[in-house]
């Protein structure tokens, strides 16, 4: 069994070697990973004390050479103990809360890579300043959205499935999503197939600063999506329905003309219009767009002939 810390959490500082001659760590008989200071260690920062009188410049730069190396010790020191915390997650949980927002944020990225993100956890890493939230690799579904409650700051968010459709995605989520982000400039739903005209219209009416939209083979997606989007969302340069300024509207089987009307009326910045697996645009829509590729003001539209 091994023994739990008993001594207070300390600052990591430079060994009396001098700057940049190694680190040490806080003491721990625990240190085999046991510790129930880890967060502290996470939370941790190096001091380093200021030279109380000049120094000469070579002995300046020699200095700031050896901070620098030390630096990076840190940076090495912390990832290993975020890649310590990621493989041992029900050990760590009660620390995860009380961490700082810009570790959050490395462990954020961490866990959304390695797919650990979920429904029970989300609300221990999340916190009200982080800015992008990639989730295509985690298993989640609108009860993670509705934890983003106090995430005002939000604004890129990617729940695109890369494999298969994702069915605990819903508009449920997605106006939970949109009520409490309102910075939201780039949202990803692609292949999540129960979202419908109702989340799309919420994230039209409550996000404004929407400039991405990714909705490919979200099969319940109608006209009334896109002409909200045209209507509402006036910085919008990119409907995936997936790169900047362009439009896939691949297998979006219920949109027709008036959609395609709406976006190119009221969206000006748009560039390339793609439309795939789209029966029911029909050659009205074909006839205006050619008419813009002549003009030089759409670059590339392509689609498929029924």
């Amino acid at each position: 069994m091994r023994p739990s810390c008993r001594f207070p959490p300390q600052p990591l500082r430079p060994s009396p070697g001098g700057p940049g001659a190694g680190l040490h760590l806080p003491s721990c008989p625990a240190a085999g990973g046991g510790c129930r200071h880890f967060g502290a260690v996470l939370r941790s920062r190096w001091v380093a004390a200021a030279p109380r009188s000049p120094l000469p410049a070579a002995a300046m730069s020699r200095l700031s050479g050896g901070w620098d190396r030390a630096g990076e010790e840190v940076q090495l020191l912390l990832d290993l103990c975020l890649q310590c915390l990621t493989k041992n997650l029900s050990r760590y949980a009660a620390d995860i809360k009380s961490l700082p927002p810009n570790i959050k944020d490395k462990l954020i990225t961490l866990m959304s890579r390695q797919g650990q993100i979920t429904d029970s956890n989300i609300s221990e890493v999340l916190h009200p300043a982080v800015e992008s939230l990639d989730l295509r690799d985690c298993d989640i579904s609108d009860n993670a959205l509705l934890q983003l409650y106090n995430c005002k700051q939000l604004k890129k968010i990617n729940l695109n499935s890369c494999k298969e459709n994702r069915l605990g995605i819903t508009s449920e989520g997605v106006i939970a999503l949109a009520l409490s982000c309102p910075y939201l400039c780039e949202a990803s739903f692609k292949r999540c197939c129960d979202i419908t005209d109702s989340g799309v219209l919420a994230l039209a009416l409550n996000c404004q600063f929407l400039q991405i939209v990714n909705l490919g083979s979200c099969s319940g997606i109608m006209d009334a999506s896109l002409q909200a989007l045209g209507e509402n969302c006036k910085f919008l340069h990119s409907v995936d329905f997936s790169s900047t300024r362009e439009i896939h509207m691949e297998r979006c089987v219920n949109l027709t003309d008036v959609a395609v009307e709406a976006v190119l009326t009221c969206c000006p910045k748009i560039h390339i219009f793609l439309f795939h697996g789209c029966p029911l645009v029909t050659d009205r829509s074909r006839d205006v767009l050619e008419q813009l590729v002549i003009s030089n003001k759409i670059k590339q539209v392509t689609w498929t002939v029924y």
